[in-house]
């Protein structure tokens, strides 16, 4: 695919009528890529467990986030409702000396590491499968593809590409608005000896979140930032992937290849291809050891939440090596 940069429509229109999976999977899905995701992929991608080492590619919800209030979104604020000292004051009213403590959270859906859902984004008022996105999600939620239906699927074969490393500088990072293209996903798969396919779970790590730690958040959360240029489209569609996230806010390059754009890419993964995308991973830990011992696949498992009717969800991903 080559790009106007001029002419994000017409881009966006070539794209999702070129890579659109609305009906394939029948007029009332709601899982769309996840569909790949077979009980057979699942038996490949627990077998991939051999040393029984773990990573939590999560990071951490608290009021230290990334977020800065764009679209109103916020860090989590955790609040004590019980606490040691109401148990040591004798303040609880249980009897016999027992004591506890109990919390609450209130966060939005996707304010750190999450999953986009398919009710996320829509193309000119269209959402996944075709719907009308008025008919879809309401200010009562998703009430046809909330993410709860996806609550049982997101586990299978995960594959890490470490794109910052395989095709970065010395440091292991892309750039900011460093755009990944088809052909960078591929070198760097082959750099790893592994292949992507039909029901894979994909991790990309570009090295921002490591800039960030050392760094600081700064315009972590919808800053500039490396990510997939929109010409991956036809790779994400063809490749039959499941799923795919990145160390990212975004998930696409940033700023957009396009002037005058936002996430063009979204508007074509999420309501056309029906690709469940993840944002904020924290791929570091692994990415160190898969270049210890040479092995870029593994049993992932990355459930979201199932909040009925929501249009994304937190999550703590573990990869299983």
């Amino acid at each position: 695919m080559t790009l106007d940069r001029h002419d994000p429509e017409g881009a966006i229109a070539e794209a999702a009528k070129a890579y659109s999976n609305w009906g394939r999977w029948g007029e009332d899905d709601v899982l769309g890529t996840l569909n790949f995701l077979d009980e057979a992929k699942r038996r490949e991608g627990a077998a991939l467990v051999r040393r029984g080492v773990s990573f939590s590619l999560s990071q951490s919800f608290d009021m230290d986030g990334p977020q800065k209030g764009w679209r109103r979104r916020t860090n989590p604020v955790h609040t004590m409702l019980d606490t040691g000292t109401d148990a040591a004051l004798g303040k609880q009213g249980f009897p016999h000396g027992i004591g506890g403590a109990d919390d609450v959270i209130a966060m939005p859906l996707q304010c750190s590491t999450q999953w986009d859902g398919l009710g996320h984004i829509f193309d000119h008022g269209r959402a996944w499968n075709g719907r009308p996105a008025d008919q879809v999600v309401t200010s009562d939620g998703d009430l046809v593809t909330g993410i709860e239906h996806m609550a049982p699927y997101v586990a299978g074969r995960g594959v890490l590409l470490d794109v910052g490393r395989a095709v970065g500088a010395d440091d292991g990072e892309l750039p900011d608005g460093f755009a990944i293209t088809e052909e960078h996903l591929t070198a760097t798969a082959e750099a790893h000896g592994v292949r992507v396919g039909r029901g894979d779970i994909v991790v990309v790590r570009t090295g921002r979140l490591a800039r960030v730690r050392r760094d600081g958040w700064g315009d972590y959360a919808g800053g500039p930032a490396p990510g997939l240029s929109f010409t991956t489209a036809g790779w994400l569609h063809g490749s039959e992937i499941a799923a795919i996230a990145t160390d990212t806010w975004g998930f696409e390059v940033r700023p957009n290849e396009f002037e005058d754009a936002f996430q063009p890419l979204h508007q074509v993964a999420i309501p056309n291809i029906g690709l469940l995308i993840g944002e904020m991973w924290d791929l570091e830990a692994l990415a160190e050891d898969c270049a210890a011992d040479g092995v870029y696949d593994f049993w992932l498992t990355a459930a979201p939440l199932p909040v009925t009717g929501a249009v994304g969800s937190p999550v703590n991903p573990v990869a299983v090596k």
